[in-house]
């Protein structure tokens, strides 16, 4: 029996290849769709950073940087060169953005395997086609983009390393950070702060008035006077209008209606700033929950055993969508809704400002067909919730506009006029899936009678109202964002981390869930406005981002914009270094003891609190969260009593803290009952979700946190938790003290994130 020369031919070696992803929460979503001939594997963010104790590049040789492998990501670059070796085709599927390109170039660089076997793709959304078609389509790293990271991580490291010590000299506290968008970020609250104490109210007063025809009632105000408008200043002012209006010989007419019908049209779909004020605003998310909530819908959700990336990248400023999800999203509308619902031509949304992450799509849901209710089950709450929200969101911004009825009536009353006026739908369009306004269309059009010109109505009740002119209100998280964006300060992938670290460094805090800056916030933000003017200046800060965008898009020479910003930088610093004297933070309040100033202190672990300045004659401290006047320190240094939340549980009466030979106690100002102190962290409990997480000390002295539900709840750390999740994975982030500085990293064992909180000073520059 002969062999076919097919029958001869060997079988071709089959392809192995390796994709390279920042979190390994997206690989089961990428596995799935690739199969087999694949490899996913994540390098857990970035795997090269500049040194942490010195600068880390050479100001005097073009600022080239020198890079290190992060510690905790040595494993991880040696399993990603074993994989690499064996791999036939490399592909680095880092985010879609400029970050993303660097973390591509920095794994790129440390992969032991030749060029051309490495390959950068990316993808907008991690659904078949996407994914397949970036695979198909790899480029070369684009290092314009690369450059243009470079110069924002050398920026942000120069101003937090120069600015830092400055402050740490003057306020005598190592606990302390400035940084290029934090501190501007700082300033806008602290601004704002103070134009609200430097608010006068202002009274006014309106005059409405209850108007009756043909037994119908309504209501107009009051709005001109002989034909202009004008100001009621005072009650005076008020109810002498009041005794005109009632007058037998004053007589009401109606002298114009106006009938009107508008079309009101869809915003665009989400991009990150308005995706972060909406769910704030709607959902009452903070900016960092938004972010890891859509984060984990990008990546994937397990639905029938099927991981599914459900939403669009999340981090971008673009509007546009692609002409296929705009099709996908004709085909709903037009299938559910029907086709008044469907526009006569496609809504087209463009954004003001063009920039490179314009090559993005906005944020929208990966399946239009998924709608929220079909795949709720697989959702957790917030899931859902925020699903549903960019679901609506991106539909409604597809469908025809709503018809909008609007009625005014003009009525005079004597050398007076008065005006009503109403709207009611007539055609819901887009706002059967989503209203932006906080507030949804009057529906009172059937409570005004038909009205003609000429008509006479009479005049039931006359109501002066006293009013107040208020104060701008003070940021919260949704509206901080906003104002970031406007000014053009920051990019979508930084807003959360910046809010994040105000709050950290106690500059700011959240009260009813607006932020206010504290009084060390406002001390700091005195002296860095004083001092680096221009740093701390909006439009400085907002074209320093415009500056990056261009050496991204190749309109600008990367080191040539350090170097312009380095030199005049330099000199300021140095100027103030050299003249820099001790600034003390005074409070408001007195010492109740003796009556000097109380000055606001910190302890050796970064905890503030209030001090008198008589120390070491008067040991008087008073916490400074609750503010609780405390009793000075009668049995030496050692024994400050500090304020606590507690009540006695023998006589009610306030707690507070002391420590004696055996450790920290609560004593009763009354009674003197002890019990022992428990420290709590404030941070609930993620296992159980009733505790909370207390300081404990184990049988052999050393000191863990755990659930104060114990036994009930087994949860515990052996760091202290600093309340903020892991973006990556979700887990409780925790605090770590080493001689490198104060690092945030994730809990679990098996995720790598790491964050430097605080940085020892290193040696200064020449």
């Amino acid at each position: 029996m002969t062999t076919s020369a097919a029958e001869k031919k060997p079988k071709s070696k089959k392809e192995r290849a390796l994709v390279i992803v920042e979190s390994p929460a997206k690989s089961k979503t990428i596995k799935k769709i690739l199969g087999d001939g694949y490899q996913i594997e994540a390098s857990f963010g970035h795997v090269r950073n500049l040194p942490e104790n010195i600068l880390g590049f050479d100001v005097h040789n073009n600022f080239k940087p020198t890079y290190v492998v992060i510690p905790e990501k040595k494993k991880v670059v040696a399993k990603l060169n074993e994989l690499a070796k064996h791999s036939d085709k490399i592909y680095l599927a880092s985010d879609p953005d400029r970050e993303g390109e660097a973390i591509a170039w920095h794994v790129k660089e440390l992969l032991d395997v030749d060029d051309s076997k490495v390959f950068r793709i990316e993808f907008n959304e991690i659904t078949p086609k996407a994914v397949k078609y970036a695979v198909e389509h790899y480029r070369q790293i684009d290092m314009d983009r690369v450059k243009a990271q470079q110069t924002r991580q050398i920026l942000d490291k120069l101003v937090g390393y120069k600015l830092s010590p400055v402050l740490w000299k003057q306020l005598g506290n190592y606990h302390l950070s400035a940084g290029r968008v934090q501190s501007v970020a700082l300033r806008m609250i602290c601004e704002r702060e103070e134009e609200i104490e430097a608010f006068v109210p202002k009274e006014y007063w309106s005059i409405h008035a209850l108007m009756d025809k043909d037994g119908k009632t309504f209501e107009a105000e009051v709005n001109k006077y002989k034909g202009k408008k004008f100001d009621i200043n005072n009650e005076e002012e008020a109810l002498k209008i009041k005794e005109y209006l009632l007058a037998p010989d004053t007589e009401f007419k109606v002298e114009k209606v106006t009938k009107k019908e508008t079309k009101r049209k869809p915003t665009a779909p989400f991009i990150t700033s308005t995706l972060q004020r909406a769910a704030s605003s709607k959902l009452g998310f903070g900016v960092s929950k938004t972010m890891q909530v859509a984060q984990k819908l990008y990546e994937g959700i397990d639905i029938d055993g099927t991981p599914i990336g459900l939403i669009t990248y999340m981090r971008t400023d673009s509007v546009r969508i692609s002409d296929d999800a705009q099709a996908m999203a004709k085909d709903f509308i037009l299938n559910n809704y029907g086709e008044k619902y469907y526009p006569a031509s496609p809504n087209i949304y463009a954004k003001g400002k063009q920039n490179v992450q314009d090559a993005h799509e906005a944020i929208r849901p990966s399946y239009p067909e998924r709608t929220p209710e079909s795949i709720k089950q697989y959702l957790s709450s917030d899931q859902y919730k925020l699903y549903k929200l960019i679901w609506e969101k991106f539909m409604s911004s597809q469908m025809a506009p709503a018809n909008i009825a609007n009625k005014t009536i003009d009525i005079t009353a004597g050398d007076y006029s008065l005006k009503a006026g109403t709207s009611k739908i007539l055609f819901d369009g887009f706002l059967k899936l989503y209203n932006d306004s906080e507030e949804d269309e009057k529906e009172a059009d059937a409570k005004i009678p038909d009205l003609e010109a000429g008509d006479k109505v009479i005049c039931k009740e006359i109501t002066p109202k006293q009013h107040f002119t208020q104060p701008p209100p003070r940021y919260n998280e949704a509206s901080l964002v906003k104002a970031l964006e406007e000014h053009g300060i920051g990019r979508p992938s930084t807003y959360a981390t910046i809010i994040t670290v105000i709050q950290t460094r106690k500059y700011v805090e959240k009260k009813d869930k607006a932020l206010v800056p504290t009084l060390l916030g406002r001390t700091v933000c005195k002296q860095l406005v004083s001092q680096f003017s221009e740093i701390m200046d909006y439009k400085f800060t907002a074209g320093m981002e415009e500056k990056l965008d261009k050496i991204a898009e190749k309109k600008a020479v990367w080191n040539v914009v350090l170097q312009e910003f380095y030199t005049p930088f330099m000199e300021v610093v140095n100027s103030v270094m050299k003249n820099s004297q001790k600034v003390v933070i005074e409070s408001d309040k007195v010492c109740p003891n003796c009556g000097r100033k109380m000055l606001v202190r910190t302890s050796r672990f970064g905890t503030q609190f209030l001090g008198c300045s008589g120390y070491p004659e008067c040991k008087t401290i008073i916490s400074l969260n609750n503010s609780v006047e405390l009793e000075s320190a009668e049995d030496g240094e050692n024994n400050q009593a500090q304020t606590s939340n507690e009540k006695c549980e023998k006589c009610g009466s306030s707690m507070v803290m002391k420590t004696g030979p055996y450790g920290k106690y609560l004593e009763c100002v009354e009674c003197k009952n002890r019990k022992k102190y428990v420290r709590s962290t404030g941070v609930t409990c993620p296992k159980c979700g009733e505790g909370t997480i207390i300081e404990k000390k184990s049988k052999h002295g050393k000191i863990f946190f755990g659930c104060n539900r114990y036994p009930d709840c087994s949860y515990a750390l052996w760091d202290e938790p600093t309340g903020n999740k892991c973006p990556e994975c979700g887990e409780l982030l925790v605090k770590k003290n080493t001689k490198n500085g104060i690092f945030e990293v994730c809990s679990s064992r098996t995720c790598s994130y790491k964050k430097q909180l605080e940085t020892p000073a290193g040696e200064n520059e020449a």
